[in-house]
């Protein structure tokens, strides 16, 4: 759905402003509106393999668990593409007729050199999920805006670079399928990128990454208080 749904909005950025007059603002808003959208009616549904393994990580979820859910993320954003593609194939608009007409020719989100496009994803994949793991506990009606509006910030802020998806399965259903560079680099740059930064992010927030260390390597862990002792009375 997700994927889908951003499908729409890529195409609105790409020929909306000279195909249906849709300026970068109206693009903005309704990106903002599909992410809020999407984690009201989602709910507790998880899209993006790196916080399935974020959880993983956190002995908050299975190995099996975690292997089933990356495999629907990414076989939900492959059909994704297939459905946008016959959608597209219907031309029921202007802007559609056109995508249709490009979908063999998609330009690439990716619009930099590897390393930089590494480290673009890399810092807003650590700022995701940082405060992310700070929102877990708040209520979801604090939780879910701030996070939609904190997505459609860092999707804008990166939109020359790598347009910030922080979300491996995203990026594989709106920019791997175009030409300019391989799989191979287009997972160094999406996948690894976001992988690492939801690593660095979950060590810095816990100070230890729960499967792997069970010691809390940054921060010291706080005993309990101890009240002062009375002289005890002799009977």
């Amino acid at each position: 759905m997700l994927v889908g749904c951003l499908l729409e909005v890529q195409t609105i950025v790409e020929v909306g402003e000279w195909a249906g007059a849709l300026g970068p603002d109206v693009a903005i808003t309704i990106l903002f509106v599909v992410l809020l959208s999407h984690g009201i009616i989602s709910g507790g549904a998880c899209g993006n393999p790196s916080v399935s393994l974020q959880r993983y990580l956190q002995m908050d979820a299975s190995i099996l668990t975690t292997l089933l859910a990356l495999v629907a993320q990414f076989l939900g954003s492959y059909l994704a593409i297939l459905a946008a593609g016959y959608y597209w194939g219907l031309e029921l608009t202007d802007m559609h007729m056109i995508k249709n007409l490009m979908s063999s020719e998609c330009s690439t989100s990716l619009k930099t050199t590897l390393h930089q496009g590494f480290f673009t994803e890399f810092v807003c994949a650590f700022v995701f999920h940082l405060i992310l793991l700070g929102l877990r506990r708040r209520s979801a009606l604090v939780r879910i805006p701030l996070i939609a509006a904190l997505l459609t910030f860092l999707s804008h802020s990166a939109r020359n670079f790598t347009s910030g998806f922080v979300n491996p399965s995203l990026a594989y259903g709106l920019t791997f399928q175009c030409p300019g560079f391989s799989f191979l680099q287009y997972t160094g740059v999406y996948w690894l990128s976001s992988v690492t930064g939801m690593t660095l992010a979950l060590f810095l927030f816990m100070g230890h990454i729960p499967k792997l260390f069970s010691r809390n390597l940054l921060y010291s862990q706080k005993k309990g208080v101890r009240g002062p002792k009375g002289d005890k009375k002799k009977k």
